[in-house]
């Protein structure tokens, strides 16, 4: 049976994530600010901007796991917010979870990643060129962006040895997050029926794709 990390996983798609893998019996390591408390699961407080919760996940999986076969990075950040009123700081807590945590946390985790390994970076449909964007989004989306563009180079770099890496880039879905940001806006997606999708995807998706930035939405373009 694999070995699952998933961040960002005390709401929304990240903790669909979690009930759909516990329930198919796999061995689930849980990561977020919030608990949660879901049967048969490991779950750590975790903070993915903080060195001393990436090392505390590392010595769990060293521990406990030994092997990571999925991780699927989930957790991220959006402030809503005209580009004139975003200061320095909110664009630097953005890409901090968005992006510098992402990074960090493959870097610490990849001595436990084998071959077949599947690294899924969960982007959103705003980091793509050519998509429909949204105002007030500047740090968000291009955050988003430059996590695609990691997942191209970083699947070039370790094409031989593995892990594979892919990126998932959603349109909305009726998150708690989408609801904070866009409090008036409904999307048609609900967390449970991408979390369905990821989880096809972070299984199956290596014997199809690689190094691929993926849109996933009703929208158009």
């Amino acid at each position: 049976m694999k070995n699952i990390v998933i961040t960002g996983t005390s709401s929304g798609i990240g903790l669909e994530l979690v009930k759909i893998y516990s329930k198919k019996k796999y061995k689930v390591l849980s990561l977020s600010r919030s608990p949660i408390s879901i049967k048969g699961v490991k779950h750590v407080i975790f903070d993915i901007t903080n060195q001393k919760s990436i090392d505390k996940v590392k010595n769990i999986i060293e521990k406990e796991f030994k092997v990571v076969d999925i991780l699927i990075n989930n957790a991220g950040k959006l402030i809503n917010k005209p580009f004139l009123n975003m200061s320095m700081q909110d664009f630097d807590s953005i890409f901090s979870v968005n992006l510098f945590g992402v990074v960090n946390l493959i870097k610490n985790l990849h001595p436990f990643f084998n071959k077949n390994s599947h690294v899924i970076n969960i982007s959103s449909i705003g980091g793509i060129i050519g998509s429909s964007k949204f105002k007030g989004l500047t740090a968000y989306s291009s955050s988003k962006g430059a996590l695609n563009i990691l997942t191209e180079v970083l699947a070039e770099e370790f094409k031989k040895s593995g892990p594979y890496f892919n990126s998932l880039c959603l349109g909305s879905v009726q998150t708690k997050m989408l609801e904070q940001a866009f409090p008036d806006y409904k999307a048609q997606v609900k967390p449970n029926d991408m979390a369905q999708f990821i989880f096809d995807f972070a299984n199956n998706g290596t014997k199809y794709f690689n190094g691929k930035v993926i849109p996933v939405s009703l929208s158009s373009p």
